[in-house]
């Protein structure tokens, strides 16, 4: 896992592609409050997420897990996610989604995603399973 430098300290990046204002802040602050130092970096349309990841890399902070909403403006979750991985066949892409156990969500694993994570588990239970991540 590549890690970015941050003030000499090292710090794991995160990208949330979300459409939501709302979302993306509550999702910040709980992460915040669960005490996950963590770079977070926002787009909040598919085609943003994608372009977002590209800069990133492009600036040597390759995003250690990318967490992606399906029903997105302009491009959805499932195809910013195969973009996201022509870009980077080992990026770690995570739904967080109301759709979960659907078709769509399906499709969103067969793109690529590494798990699908349901909105209905709460922050709380968004939290616990990026700590998973982070901290494995």
């Amino acid at each position: 896992m590549k890690i970015a430098r941050r003030g000499g300290v090292m710090s794991k990046i995160l990208l949330i592609v979300e459409d939501e204002e709302d979302m993306q802040e509550l999702m910040k602050r709980y992460i915040k409050k669960a005490g996950l130092d963590l770079e977070i970096y926002s787009a909040f349309d598919g085609k943003e997420g994608v372009e977002k990841y590209k800069e990133l890399m492009e600036a040597g902070k390759k995003p250690d897990l990318v967490i992606m909403d399906l029903k997105l403006p302009e491009m959805d979750g499932v195809e910013a996610t195969k973009q996201i991985k022509k870009i980077d066949r080992n990026a770690i892409i995570y739904g967080f989604t109301a759709f979960f156990d659907t078709d769509w969500s399906e499709r969103l694993l067969k793109a690529g995603a590494k798990k699908v994570i349901p909105r209905y588990i709460g922050f709380d239970g968004f939290v616990k399973e990026l700590k998973k991540f982070f901290q494995s």
